[in-house]
């Protein structure tokens, strides 16, 4: 209903008339009727289909999409059957699981035995854990114990961007069929998984995640780029962080664990040092304000050249619909040239949308930067004894001030560590110093090595 009325009154503003076969020429009564029959048309089909599928289901006939660990069998629409392969490697999922091993020690595995995965190209632990709430993942699909269930999501369409969305159902509404001989493992192992499954589920609130350092949620792996989290203490108790890609499926280069106060202290260091620095910083935020200056003025510039474009081209239209309407010129040649110039218009004016607005002229606040040392000093006397256990609020700020901080190997030093922290200029140049995670411009500061000047164009 929505499209139709909008094809008609854009088509109508253009002085073009819609014709049907039968019945001539298109009006508003017409567009809304045609609407309603035809919106009313789209959803008995789709409830035609969502029956008829219900109906395969009970047959114990597959109703959507194919299931690691099966095959269809040609010329038998909805019949499956187990591939062998595949299926061995569920029993070995489920038996390790059962055993003890975690999801993300079983991906590791199969990904470094070089296992082909239901899609995509690698293993990982959500494809083996999946969502409770959708009855996703290996581990929760009934499929595997001779039960399909179907119906556990339904798809809905965004309609503002027409993308097809998929939320869950509750399980009143999903629908079950025994299909025995689909079975891949025994009643026994898929209980005693789902049972596994339930007791590392249940988290005592005390042990929610948090964050309870200073760079929690901020590290990057150097070598492929993904999040780094801990990954246990060495006998001196010091805590060791780890690529989660690594972690998780083993498709990190560099597996290699690194300590993490090494690369605290490098940050922290980093830090201090470069901010105790007026000069590096004001020559810092001097070249990013030219920088802003100058991508200022060429963007209004731009803007300026798609307004007088728009303009014109409105004006043209108005013309050619006028001339339409007294009837001066022939429709079948004015027609074309004013829906070409509404297509140009449509263009400038979505590019002038997406036209950033020009950034605002800031300057560089002295009492920022001594703040910034108080708050670094803090820092540094509750990094000894742990982020958790000292100056939360000095660990807040390091938060506000950081971006992301990637970690890399330093081949020259044995252990050693070089990282490049990205910076939230904002609060730099005194926009609401530290509000929580505020979003803005970046510099990049590399401890070790100097501030490093923003790079034009960004």
């Amino acid at each position: 209903m929505e499209d139709l009325a909008g094809i008609h009154k854009r088509l109508s503003f253009l002085g073009i008339e819609i014709r049907a076969v039968h019945e001539g020429v298109v009006n508003t009564v017409l567009v809304g009727l045609r609407g309603l029959v035809g919106q009313l048309y789209r959803e008995d089909n789709a409830h035609k289909v969502r029956r008829g599928q219900a109906g395969r289901v009970k047959q114990g006939l597959a109703g959507g999409g194919l299931t690691y660990g099966y095959a269809p069998i040609a010329g038998k629409s909805g019949e499956r059957v187990v591939v062998e392969a595949e299926a061995q490697m569920i029993r070995r999922i489920f038996q390790e699981y059962v055993d003890g091993r975690t999801p993300r020690e079983i991906a590791h595995d199969l990904n470094k035995e070089g296992v082909s995965p239901p899609r995509g190209r690698a293993w990982n632990a959500s494809t083996i854990n999946g969502n409770l709430e959708r009855g996703a993942g290996i581990l929760q699909n009934e499929l595997y114990v001779g039960r399909l269930v179907w119906n556990k999501v339904r798809m809905v369409k965004d309609p503002d961007t027409g993308k097809r969305l998929s939320r869950p159902n509750p399980k009143s509404e999903w629908q079950v069929a025994d299909v025995p001989h689909l079975a891949i493992i025994n009643p026994e192992l898929f209980s005693a998984a789902q049972k596994r499954k339930e007791e590392r589920g249940r988290t005592h609130p005390s042990h929610q995640r948090r964050p309870r350092r200073m760079l929690s949620g901020l590290l990057r792996c150097g070598s492929c780029g993904a999040g780094m989290a801990t990954n246990g203490r060495d006998k001196s108790e010091r805590v060791r962080i780890r690529c989660s890609a690594a972690t998780e499926s083993g498709t990190c280069p560099d597996a290699k664990t690194f300590y993490l106060d090494t690369v605290e202290s490098a940050v922290l260091s980093g830090l201090k040092a470069e901010l105790r620095a007026p000069k590096v910083i004001s020559e810092y935020v001097r070249t990013y304000l030219e920088e802003r200056k100058r991508l200022a003025i060429a963007s209004n510039a731009k803007r300026q050249r798609l307004e007088q474009q728009l303009g014109q081209l409105n004006r043209e239209i108005d013309r050619l619909v006028n001339a339409i309407a007294k009837g001066h010129g022939d429709p079948s040649v004015l027609g074309p040239q004013s829906t070409a110039l509404d297509a140009k218009r449509k263009r400038i004016s979505k590019e002038l949308q997406s036209e950033p607005p020009a950034p605002k002229e800031v300057a560089l606040h002295p009492a920022i930067l001594k703040q910034y040392e108080e708050q670094l000093g803090r820092l540094e006397e509750a990094l000894a004894k742990g982020v958790s256990a000292g100056d939360g609020e000095a660990a807040e700020a390091i938060r506000d001030l950081v971006e992301t901080v990637t970690v890399f190997r330093d081949p020259a030093r044995p252990g050693g560590v070089t990282v490049e922290i990205t910076g939230r200029l904002n609060a730099l140049l005194g926009e609401t110093a530290y509000p929580n995670r505020v979003k803005g411009v970046w510099g990049k500061m590399v401890a070790g090595e100097g501030l490093e000047p923003p790079t034009p164009g960004l």
